[in-house]
Order: C-alpha cells, then structure tokens, then sequence
C-alpha cells in the first residue's frame, strides 16, 4: 500500500484511513498495538501483535513442549 499523508487532530488523534485498516483488519473499537521504533510510529492489530509475540516465543520453546505447562509445574 502507498503511503498517504494524514493529519494529526484535535486530542492527538491520528485517524487512519479506511484502506489501511481494511488492509490492517482493524475496526471501530478495536485494539491495537503501536510503538515507536527507530523514530517510525507502527500500528498493529492485536492479534498481529500476538501471534507475532507467539512467533518469538516458538523459536524457544521446542515443539510439542507446552510452554503453560512447563510454567505451572515450575
């Protein structure tokens, strides 16, 4: 998607437009994640910013390990 120059409104609200929330898969209401990183604001639906966290976590957790159940009897 191309990049689009937005405004920053009243209350520092950024409104984003409906192409990229639709591309985002974010709606009215929803929750997302932002952060800052490398002087770039990026937005990310929650469950991107899950199963991205859950991507992380797999590289140390070896397969068919439970990392709950490993927690739990620790």
């Amino acid at each position: 998607m191309q990049p689009q120059r937005v405004k920053i409104i009243e209350g520092g609200k950024l409104v984003i437009p409906a192409a990229m929330r639709r591309e985002l898969g974010i709606a009215t209401g929803d929750t997302v994640v932002v952060d800052v990183t490398g002087g770039e604001t990026r937005v990310r639906s929650l469950p991107a910013a899950i199963a991205r966290a859950q991507a992380i976590l797999r590289r140390y957790v070896p397969e068919g390990i439970s990392l709950a159940d490993e927690l739990i009897a620790d």
